[in-house]
Parts: structure tokens; sequence; C-alpha cells
């Protein structure tokens, strides 16, 4: 059996950004639960995410957007103690209460600490229940529920911390990554693959900005043998001929057709085989070594059976 890492932190359920807001504590929760009602939690390593360092973050991210953050963070505190107001409004979609500077370092640190227990051969992959999510968080910009790029952050560590050659990203959220994008365009070290519908948020993604991005924008109400198709043609020879030495995944589970911030038609057997096939690639290439980390997902239901199904395949149960 393989072993399995799962990372995660009651401080990720004390960020939250108003009332009705999907990106919600709730969807950890629902994780949570359905691991322990189907028994695979007692398959995993459960490990509590540690608090990345500012340091690390700044191997992604602009140590002015960092700043800034943490800034955010300490005004916060300090308007809650004179009972002041109780959220940062970033964006449109995006805002930060008190316990959200801490909730971003746990949801980078769980893949910090992932990297860490992976290279250290305690684990062969893991799986980081984690928010906020990341993948639309540029180098210099917070953006769309995200702070801080999660994955982004824990492939450059991979390769500034560990010495790794060549990393991969495997994005399958329904929206397009455009931070990560941001962020590892041009980097030769780092492959980027994903899929997303457009158009749709973030209106990005339809044309590579370099080589090492594998762009397949989709439109609405593509299904999952589509998808499929599309994977085996562009995703896994661009997989094979660079050859990962370890496999980070941007796990968003919004592209289930239960999902109606999305209009993609994936269901949990169309994520089962994604994450087979990168299972094998990591297999062949990098003695097993995946990194995969929650980005997307709100129908509460439909998010705990895809993940359930998700980090069945890499538990190998």
């Amino acid at each position: 059996m393989n072993k399995t890492g799962y990372f995660t932190h009651p401080d990720c359920r004390r960020h939250e950004m108003g009332a009705g807001h999907p990106e919600c504590p709730e969807r950890l929760d629902a994780i949570d639960d359905r691991l322990l009602a189907s028994g695979l939690m007692d398959a995993l390593d459960r490990r509590e995410a540690p608090l990345a360092s500012t340091g690390d973050i700044e191997l992604a991210h602009d140590k002015l957007h960092v700043a800034a953050m943490r800034g955010l963070g300490e005004e916060l505190a300090e308007e809650i103690s004179a009972g002041g107001q109780s959220y940062a409004r970033i964006d449109p979609d995006t805002a930060m209460n008190v316990h959200s500077w801490n909730a971003v370092l746990r949801a980078s640190g769980a893949v910090l600490g992932a990297v860490d227990a992976v290279m250290a051969g305690e684990l062969e992959n893991a799986f980081c229940a984690v928010r906020p999510p990341g993948h639309h968080a540029c180098h210099d910009r917070a953006m769309g529920f995200c702070i801080f790029n999660n994955i982004a952050i824990g492939a450059k560590y991979a390769l500034a911390r560990h010495g790794l050659q060549r990393v991969a990203i495997v994005d399958f959220d329904v929206h397009h990554g455009n931070g990560t994008e941001d962020i590892a365009s041009g980097d030769e070290r780092i492959l980027m693959v994903s899929f997303f519908q457009h158009p749709f948020y973030p209106y990005s993604g339809t044309h590579p900005t370099a080589t090492n991005m594998v762009n397949l924008p989709v439109p609405a109400y593509t299904r999952g043998m589509a998808i499929r198709e599309l994977i085996d043609d562009a995703w896994m020879p661009r997989l094979e001929a660079f050859k990962p030495e370890m496999i980070f995944i941007s796990a968003g589970f919004d592209a289930h057709r239960e999902d109606d911030l999305g209009q993609l038609g994936l269901v949990e057997q169309d994520y089962a085989w994604i994450t087979m096939r990168i299972k094998d690639i990591a297999a062949r290439h990098a003695k097993g070594r995946i990194i995969s980390s929650l980005e997307g997902g709100y129908n509460l239901s439909a998010l705990g059976r895809s993940v359930e199904t998700h980090v069945r395949v890499l538990a190998g149960v």
C-alpha cells in the first residue's frame, strides 16, 4: 500500500469571507466527513500543516505583496481588538478576516511540509486539505479567493530547497490557474498542464504565455470523456517527455457536473481516471512523488465524494 499523507490544520477553517460566500469553512468539513464515513481516513497518515515562512513564500511571490497581506492581517487584529470591522476586502470576491493570515501560512505550509515528508521518504504522496486556495494568486497580487499560490510556492520550494531539476504542475480546476501561470511562465524547470472552462473567469489562458504551459480551454458543458481524450493527446506526451521528478496537483473539483460555479460535466470517475494517469507518470519518472492541494469545489456533497475518489487513488486503496 502507498503511504499517503493528509495535511490540514484548524486554522484553515477560521478564515472566512462573509456569510454566503462559496469558499467557506464547511468545504473542509465536507471532505473530513466523507473521508471518515468512508473509512479512507484510517488509511492516511494525518499530519498537522506547519506555518510557512515568509522567506519560502517569497520564492513565488513579490516581497511587497507578502508584506501587504501580512499588514492587512495585523491591521485586522488591531481593529478587532478595538471593536472595529471584521473584513479587509481585496477584490470583489476575496477578503481577509482576523484569522486569514494564519490560514494562508498553514495552507502554504501544508504543501511545503508535504514536500519535505515526500522528499524524506516518509510518504509517497500527499493531499493537502487547506484553504484559502491558491491558483489565482499571482506573483504580486491576490485575487479570486486566493491570497498566496500554495502549489506554485511548493514547486519553487522543491526546486530551490531540495535541488530538484524538473517539476510538473497539473491543474484540473474549472477555472484557469492564471496565478500559477504568472509565476511559472518561462521557468523551464516547471511544466504546467491544465484544462479549464472558457470563456470563463479569469478570462485568460487561451494563448499560453510560454512554451512550458500546456493549456486546454474547453467550452461549457464539456463532459468527462472529451476531457480524457484531450489529456491523452496533449498532456501525456509532454509529461512523458519532460520526466518530472515531482508532480504537484492544483486539485479543484468545481468542474464536477453538480457544481454551480462552473458548467463542465465531470464526475467522480473522471477524477479517478485523471489521478491514475498522473500516478502513472509519477511512478515512471518521479518515484511516485505527488503533492496535491485543494483548490475549488463548492457543491459540498460533490466535493466530498470527488476528494474521496482522488485520495483513494493516491493511497491505492
